[in-house]
This record gives structure tokens, C-alpha cells and sequence, in this order.
């Protein structure tokens, strides 16, 4: 596959690009999740049904519109100050608080009352004659008109309700022309517009949360972002992994250049796992076929990474961030105690990118051109229960149905130079590794 015009017609995302775009993406899933979970948010879904349901605008049509004549406050007030300031009544109560009544009302509960209707006795007695008058006059006419009287009762209660405080806080309300502002209605759409302008909710409501659905299915079981010093404090160990403790791990093989060089060729540098490739001259173990280890004279030095002791998966997704370079091949693959099955997420060749895996002596795979190694780019394997997918960047370069391994696998970088290269002194850098579940 040529990945040359992909490349240039923007069909592979530049890998500074792809980092930012799926950071930017996993900040705002995170995010998502913080707003959704929110008392805020809650908040604001609760409001908002409340706020623009019919009955809460026709509430506030009526609060906000509603004069205070048309209200039985204004109603029940002003009968009651018409009441209040009627003569009559004044003149009622002046009179029920009199002397003049009390004494009359004295007289009229004795016997002597009747006398008042001997029109010469009255004549002959001066208090005959002021009761006579008391009982004819407009003081006592008003008082025998109001007393018992509907009106009185009336305004009685009136009188009792103005001055109670649940009437006096409605009737100040509805007096007041800018009583909107003082309903909890006017609170509770407040609240609503000011959750409506939050950040996090603007935020919220613009999303589109299936952009995160493939994100939230991983779950990050594994990551390196080389800030280590030695590979020691590291999930890393060197040399090949075996399951018997009596093979030795630190060796290179007969047919190629390079001694495995138990870690000293592995560093980290400004964040950067960077494992080397030097011109050096060593005698090492290498594994022959026909011979089995042997001591062999090497011209260069490199090294493997393995976590084998520390970390295997099966099934999920792979990831790591590679660029290389030199006459030398750069692999990042998954291994198991035994030599299959072996998946290839990344093999430089020394010309070529090549992907595949190996499993029950068959072999699937693909080579890349196109792309230039000494570049960073992500490497991606997709391991399913039925199918394996490469990616580079963000597009997808291979996937095969084929030789799907069933067991746990562990991570592992090498560099090693074959018989046939020239060979020459190299790096593979790798800026970090992440696997996840799914």
C-alpha cells in the first residue's frame, strides 16, 4: 500500500494533528461526564420544563400584567377604608362608646321605661324628658340601624383580616407594580437563564456525545509515557522472554548483525524511550539453529524491550507513537512464551514499513510505502475475537479474519540487523505507549 497521495491529499491526519484533535476529544468527554453528573445540570433540565411550560408563561403573564384594581386585595381594601371613613359608622361607634347610650340602655332594662310613653310624666320629669330625647335623636336612630347589622359584621371581619399579615404581604404584592421581580417564579427563571448561560451547560447542549462512543468503550489498562530513568523503575525488562527460566533472554540470533546488549543501549530522553543502535564491537550469546548458543563477534549493538513480567492482554487496542532510523529494522509486536503466535503493529524493514502476524506457520500482512519512518506517526492494532485491524494515524491500512490468536500477548521493541543489511548505527523512539480494553 502507497501511502504517498493519502498523505497529500490530507487522507492520513498529520500525526501532531491527530494527538490534538484526540486530546481536545477526550478532555471534552471527560468534561461531558463531570456536566452530566452535575447538580447544575439537573438543575437547569428541571428549569427548563418548568420555565417554558405553558402554565409557568401564563403565570407570569398574569403576576407581571394583572392591575392591582382587579384584585380582591383592592377590593376587600377599599371596602374597607369606604367603611371605615362612613360617617354613619363613625357616628355608631361614637355613639355605642356614649354615656348617653349606656345610661338610656341602663334605663331601658327597668320598669320605669314605660313611663316614657306617659307624655305628661315625661313633661313633669327632666330625665324622662333627656331620655325622650336621646331615644328620638340621630345618634341613637344610627345606633339602632347598625347595631347587629350585616354591615357591621362585615366590617368587623374586614377589619380583622386588612390588619393580618398574610393579607397585608398579599395586598403590598399585588399593590406593587414591579411584583414580578419578588416571585419565586422570578427566582426559579433567574436561575434557569443563568444555568442556561454557564459554560459547562453551553457546552453540554452543543455537544455531540456519540463522537465519544467509541472512546468510552476503552478502558486504559496500560501506559508509558517514558518518564522514567532506568529500566528498572520501568514496566519494561531486556532481552527475549521465555518460559523456561533455564533459556537465557539476552541474546541476538547467528543470522544477524547485532549483539542484544542487556539494557545498556535503552534510554529515555526528554520524555522519549529511545532504544540505540551502535556501531561496537562485542562478543555475545547468540542462538544458533543447528549449534544453539554460541559466542559469537558482533560489529553492532542494540536491544530488546519486553513486558512479559509485567503486563500482558488479549484483545483491545494497541497503540504507540514510533518514528526510526538507520540501515536497521525497528519492530513494535506482541509475543507469547512461544514463538507464535507474533503480531507486527510496526517492522522497519530498513526500506519499508511492513504490519502483519504470524500464527500456525501462516502469514498475513502488508508492506507501506509512501511514508517516511524518521517521522512520528501512531501505530494502532485493533485485536477483536474475530478480526485484527492496523492503522497508521487515523486511517485504517490493514485487517484480516485470519490467524486470530487466542491468548494473553505481551508488548515488546527490538531493532536488530539482519545478515543480508549492510547495517549501519540507528534509533527507535518511541514517545509513548497506551493499550486499553474494550
Amino acid at each position: 500500500m502507497n501511502l504517498f497521495w493519502k498523505k497529500l491529499f490530507g487522507g492520513i491526519t498529520p500525526t501532531a494533528k491527530l494527538e490534538k484533535n484526540e486530546a481536545e476529544l477526550i478532555i471534552a468527554m471527560h468534561r461531558y461526564a463531570e456536566v452530566e453528573k452535575s447538580v447544575e445540570l439537573a438543575d437547569y433540565k428541571k428549569l427548563f420544563h418548568i420555565v417554558k411550560s405553558a402554565k409557568f408563561q401564563e403565570n407570569k403573564k398574569i403576576l407581571k400584567n394583572r392591575k392591582y384594581k382587579d384584585t380582591e386585595e383592592y377590593q376587600i381594601s377599599k371596602k374597607y377604608k369606604k367603611l371605615l371613613n362612613s360617617p354613619s359608622i363613625k357616628l355608631y361607634y361614637q355613639v355605642l362608646e356614649s354615656d348617653n347610650l349606656k345610661q338610656y340602655l341602663s334605663f331601658k332594662a327597668t320598669v320605669e321605661y314605660e313611663l316614657l310613653g306617659d307624655k305628661k310624666k315625661v313633661k313633669a320629669s327632666e330625665t324622662l324628658i333627656k331620655y325622650k330625647q336621646f331615644e328620638h335623636s340621630k345618634a341613637y336612630k344610627t345606633y339602632t340601624r347598625f347595631n347587629n347589622s350585616f354591615i357591621i359584621s362585615e366590617f368587623e371581619k374586614l377589619k380583622v383580616k386588612v390588619v393580618s399579615d398574610e393579607f397585608k404581604k398579599a395586598n403590598e404584592f399585588w399593590a406593587n407594580e414591579n411584583r414580578w421581580h419578588n416571585t419565586p417564579e422570578f427566582a426559579q427563571q433567574e436561575r434557569f437563564y443563568e444555568l442556561a448561560h454557564n459554560p459547562d451547560i453551553i457546552f453540554f447542549e452543543n455537544e455531540k456525545p456519540e463522537r465519544f462512543e467509541k472512546y468510552r468503550a476503552l478502558k486504559l489498562t496500560f501506559q508509558d509515557e517514558f518518564e522514567w530513568n532506568t529500566l528498572d523503575k520501568s514496566h519494561w525488562n531486556f532481552g527475549f522472554h521465555y518460559r523456561s527460566a533455564k533459556l537465557i533472554g539476552n541474546h541476538s540470533f547467528s543470522n544477524e548483525k547485532q549483539a542484544n546488549h542487556s539494557g545498556k543501549n535503552v534510554s529515555v530522553v526528554d520524555g522519549k524511550l529511545k532504544l540505540a543502535t551502535k556501531h561496537e564491537k562485542v562478543i555475545a550469546p547468540a542462538w544458533d539453529i543447528t549449534k544453539g548458543f554460541i559466542e559469537k563477534e558482533f560489529n553492532f549493538t542494540s536491544d530488546v524491550l519486553q513486558t512479559a513480567d509485567t503486563f500482558t492482554q488479549k484483545h483491545g487496542v494497541f497503540r504507540a507513537k514510533i518514528r526510526c532510523n538507520g540501515n536497521v529494522q525497528h519492530a513494535f509486536w506482541l509475543g507469547t512464551e512461544n514463538k507464535l503466535p507474533h503480531i507486527n503493529i510496526f517492522h522497519f524493514d530498513g526500506k519499508l514499513i511492513t504490519l502483519g502476524n504470524t500464527n500456525k506457520n501462516l502469514v498475513d500482512g502488508l508492506k507501506i510505502k509512501g511514508l517516511n519512518p524518521n517521522q512520528f506517526y501512531i501505530y494502532t492494532l485493533l485485536w477483536s475475537k474475530k478480526e485484527l485491524i492496523w492503522m497508521i494515524n487515523n486511517l485504517e491500512v490493514y485487517r484480516t479474519a485470519s490467524n486470530i490468536p487466542s491468548e494473553e500477548m505481551y508488548l515488546a521493541f527490538n531493532s536488530f540487523i539482519s545478515q543480508k543489511q549492510k547495517g549501519s548505527a540507528g534509533n527507535l523512539e518511541v514517545d509513548w505507549v497506551r493499550v486499553y480494553s474494550n
